[in-house]
C-alpha cells in the first residue's frame, strides 16, 4: 500500500514539474534577448535585469490593458458569484416545474464550445450596438462561467445535509433567509472555487477580446500582448517580460486560495 501512495505521489509531483516547466522557462526567457531565445531557447540567461520588466510594462501600455481587465474580470466574478449561488441554491433545494430542465440547459453550456454559437451571438452584439464596450466582454463571459459555477455550487450544496436546511425552516426561515444566513457561510470554499475559475477564464480569455473589441483604449491584457509583434517582427523578450507579469497575478491568488478551492471540489464529492 505505501509503495502504490509513493508511486501516485512521485506521478503527482512529476506532473506538477512539467506544467511548472513552461511557465519557469517563460520567466527566464524574459532575461534573454531575441538572439539568444532564437538561438539556444532551452539555456539559462547570462544576466538578470529585472529592468525589462518596467521596459514591458511602460513600452506595450500594459497598465491600461491591466486596468481594462480588472474591470471586465471582476464585473464577471461578482456576477457569477451573485447569481451562481442563488441558481446553485434552488437546483439543490428548491423543488419546482422544470428543476430538471433547467439544470440540463446548464449542462449543455457546459459542453457547447463558444464557436458553437458565436455567430448568433455577435448578431446580436451588432444589432444592439454593444460592440467595442465593455459589456460586450462581460456578459459573455458571464455566460461561459455560469454553468459551472452553478455545478460547483450545486454539488457542493447536494454533500450539505438537508437537515440543516429542514431545520431552518421549522424554526420559520424563509427561503431567502435560509440562503443568506445559513447557505452563504457554509458554502464558503465552493465560491472561493467559483472566483478563482471565473476570474481565471476572463481574465486569460483571447478570442472574443480581439473579435469584440477594437478601440485600444478598451482592450483588455490578452489582445493587448498583440502590440509586441509587428507584421515582420515580435520582440519576444519584452513579450516574455509581459506574459510573465500579466500570468503572476493568476497564479498568486491560486497559490493563496490552494486550500480552499482542494476543499471545495473535494466536499461536493462526499455525501453528508
Amino acid at each position: 500500500m505505501k509503495s502504490i501512495k509513493r508511486f501516485s505521489s512521485a506521478l503527482i509531483y512529476l506532473y506538477a514539474s512539467a506544467a511548472l516547466l513552461p511557465l519557469v522557462w517563460m520567466f527566464l526567457s524574459a532575461f534573454k534577448s531575441d538572439g539568444q531565445i532564437s538561438q539556444n531557447p532551452l539555456g539559462l540567461p547570462t544576466h538578470f535585469d529585472i529592468s525589462v520588466f518596467r521596459e514591458s510594462w511602460s513600452d506595450g501600455g500594459l497598465g491600461l490593458y491591466a486596468i481594462n481587465s480588472f474591470i471586465v474580470t471582476f464585473a464577471t466574478t461578482v456576477i457569477v458569484l451573485f447569481t451562481s449561488s442563488m441558481a446553485g441554491f434552488a437546483l439543490s433545494r428548491l423543488k419546482f416545474r422544470g428543476n430538471v430542465l433547467i439544470r440540463g440547459v446548464f449542462i449543455l453550456g457546459l459542453l457547447l464550445p463558444v464557436q458553437a454559437y458565436f455567430i448568433a451571438q455577435n448578431q446580436i452584439f451588432d444589432y444592439l450596438h454593444l460592440k467595442d464596450t465593455r459589456l460586450s466582454l462581460i456578459i459573455p463571459y458571464t455566460a461561459m462561467g455560469l454553468p459551472l459555477a452553478i455545478w460547483l455550487v450545486k454539488t457542493y450544496i447536494d454533500s450539505i445535509p438537508k437537515e440543516l436546511f429542514e431545520a431552518a425552516r421549522i424554526d420559520g426561515a424563509s427561503d431567502i433567509q435560509t440562503y443568506r444566513t445559513l447557505m452563504l457561510p457554509i458554502i464558503r470554499p465552493a465560491l472561493v472555487n467559483v472566483i478563482i475559475f471565473t476570474a481565471l477564464g476572463a481574465w486569460n480569455e483571447f478570442l472574443l477580446a480581439i473579435l469584440y473589441i477594437q478601440n485600444e483604449s478598451l482592450k483588455t491584457l490578452p489582445a493587448g500582448l498583440l502590440t509586441y509583434s509587428s507584421r515582420y517582427e515580435t520582440n519576444y523578450q519584452l513579450l516574455f517580460a509581459a506574459l510573465t507579469m500579466v500570468t503572476l497575478p493568476m497564479v498568486v491568488l491560486y497559490v493563496a486560495f490552494n486550500k480552499q478551492i482542494t476543499r471545495g471540489l473535494t466536499q461536493g464529492s462526499l455525501k453528508g
